[in-house]
């Protein structure tokens, strides 16, 4: 009886542990946005995240004949990305993101996490750099 219980014991604790690894850390997707910063905030009461907006161009709206603007919440971890978007606020970026199925505290308030800035306005991308331009 005592290994029946340890096996269910193990069983139940495995099943946990790939339920909660699904549902926090599993990337879900990843993609690249692009448009206007709008706002970029350090807040949090405990872990302190960054937050911030993305414009982009063109219109959505979840109700027929409505306006509403198409807009990108996202979070940031990484100290040197958010200093790159703080210098860019208000200006056009290409952001490289993970979607994650549910967010956790000390990864912010968004199920996004932007992971790299591609493109910021008025830079040239690294790809096509040539050694005579």
């Amino acid at each position: 009886m005592k290994k029946f219980l340890r096996f269910t014991l193990l069983i139940l604790l495995l099943i946990i542990a790939i339920s909660f690894w699904w549902r926090y850390y599993f990337v879900f997707g990843e993609g690249v946005k692009a448009g206007n910063l709008n706002f970029f905030v350090k807040k949090g009461f405990v872990f302190k995240t960054y937050e911030g907006r993305l414009i982009q161009d063109g219109f959505k709206s979840a109700t027929p004949g409505a306006l509403q603007s198409n807009e990108f919440d996202f979070s940031v971890t990484s100290d040197s990305i958010a200093a790159i978007l703080e210098h860019n606020s208000g200006k056009v970026v290409e952001l490289r993101y993970k979607e994650y199925l549910h967010t956790l505290p000390w990864r912010g308030m968004s199920n996004y996490e932007v992971v790299e800035v591609l493109k910021e306005e008025g830079s040239k991308p690294e790809t096509n750099k040539l050694p005579y331009q």
